[in-house]
């Protein structure tokens, strides 16, 4: 269980960096599409849900906090599960991880070609598509091997790029508002809640990414606790404000604009400059979440190669005069390109969800198992209550993975058979 020690990395992410990561991810281009989504399910009342879901995510990411502050390599999730319960659940954890991520990322670059094709229709030409994803990511990749500091410094610069808009959305609209369109008359029902906290919890997921650098930020066991906590107050605070201004100008209406929500909002308050305001944040948030990704996920690639959980030693290399892990960059990039490119991600779509909440339950079970352990040390943050919020954390994810769907189950038990089999060759491989 000893932990694994990062050679040639360097601290250099402090916290504000840190925070700004962890923020990139979580802010994604969904919040620029989710009020009118949660309005159909809830109306007004909608507020109670982001509420609900914000505490929720609150317990997931406090088990983040305390283990990020006892182990502080890199590898996020993966050193978590890894140190925890060994090479079998951290290969387990790591590819999911990733798999999940690489998915989302293909995604989030084709909606971003689509906004760009609707603008410009150059961009709905398969030549120029595939050129511009190539020129994405490769650009992204080539950034993050030059250097951490101007990776994280390309994360801090879209963060503020695209919190810009939605913080003038809000300040703007506030005195249009109409009390009388965030007024409801009855609670929501269990039901309508449980349905509608399963969208919002994905719209708060991503956090656990902007930890992956945990190698590479200084003074890790009070910066990873302190910038959990300023990132999440920051997006349930941000994300509370949003719905209630575009609910409050838009009213009833509001579930009619699922494509544009916070652009329609932005229209009535602000004119057209507004309308275009927010769909360019929309496009700058789906850049940052892609430079963010590119920053975070070959940091697992490496971790895993590092531990030798995956054979090859070459993706564990950093590279001398960066001090980054420039194959595992590289490597990342390429793949998240050919999904990109070919659309592979749309059939492999339904593992990433469970994927995820899987790492999810393993990270808040490895702080349990980790308060026994002696070589731990156990020095760094400690959720107050003892196992009450692991508890109630691990109840939240199980409740989340009956809401999938078979084809969802399904696809994740496929893929852990399959892991497991490529695991046990990559045992055999490495005796040999």
């Amino acid at each position: 269980m000893a932990i694994k020690q990062d050679k040639g990395l360097k601290r250099t992410i402090g916290l504000f960096g840190l925070s700004a990561n962890i923020i990139n991810i979580i802010v994604g281009a969904g919040i620029f599409a989710l009020p009118a989504i949660v309005a159909q399910n809830m109306g007004a009342s909608s507020i109670i849900a982001y509420a609900f879901c914000g505490i929720l995510m609150a317990l997931i990411m406090l088990c983040y906090a305390e283990v990020g502050s006892k182990i502080t390599n890199t590898g996020g999730s993966y050193a978590f599960i890894e140190t925890a319960f060994g090479d079998y659940a951290g290969f387990l954890s790591g590819i999911f991880n990733i798999t999940s991520c690489l998915l989302a990322d293909a995604a989030v670059s084709n909606a971003l070609i689509d906004v760009l094709g609707s603008a410009l229709p150059i961009f709905g030409i398969n030549s120029v598509r595939i050129l511009t994803l190539f020129t994405i990511f490769f650009g992204l990749a080539y950034v993050n091997v030059i250097g951490i500091k101007q990776g994280i410094g390309l994360v801090i610069f879209n963060t503020c790029a695209k919190l810009f808009p939605l913080i003038l959305l809000v300040l703007v609209a506030w005195k249009d508002v109409s009390l009388s369109n965030l007024s409801w008359t009855e609670a929501p029902t269990i039901k309508q809640l449980g349905e509608t906290s399963l969208i919002l919890f994905f719209a708060f997921q991503g956090g656990e990414v902007g930890l992956t650098v945990g190698g590479e930020v200084i003074n890790p066991k009070r910066t990873v606790p302190k910038a959990i906590f300023i990132s999440i107050s920051t997006v349930v605070v941000l994300y509370i404000l949003i719905q209630l201004v575009s609910q409050g100008v838009l009213g009833e209406s509001l579930p009619n604009y699922t494509a544009s929500p916070l652009a329609e909002t932005a229209k009535v308050v602000m004119g057209k400059f507004g309308y275009l305001l927010l769909l360019a944040g929309a496009m700058i948030s789906m850049f940052g979440n892609l430079s963010g990704e590119v920053l975070n996920n070959p940091r697992v690639i490496y971790a895993l190669s590092r531990d030798r959980v995956l054979p090859s030693k070459q993706l564990a290399k950093i590279h001398k005069t960066f001090a980054t892990p420039y194959i595992a960059v590289i490597l990342y990039a390429s793949i998240a390109f050919i999904l990109a490119a070919t659309g592979t991600f749309e059939q492999l779509a339904p593992i990433a969800t469970g994927s995820l909440l899987i790492v999810y339950l393993g990270v808040v079970l490895s702080v349990i198992k980790l308060r026994r352990s002696k070589k731990i040390d156990q020095d760094g943050f400690k959720i107050p209550g003892g196992l009450t919020v692991p508890l109630l954390s691990c109840v939240i994810i199980l409740y989340f993975l009956s809401y999938l769907s078979v084809s969802e189950k399904i696809g994740t038990f496929i893929f852990i058979v399959l892991l497991s089999i490529l695991y046990a060759f990559i045992k055999v491989f490495n005796k040999t």
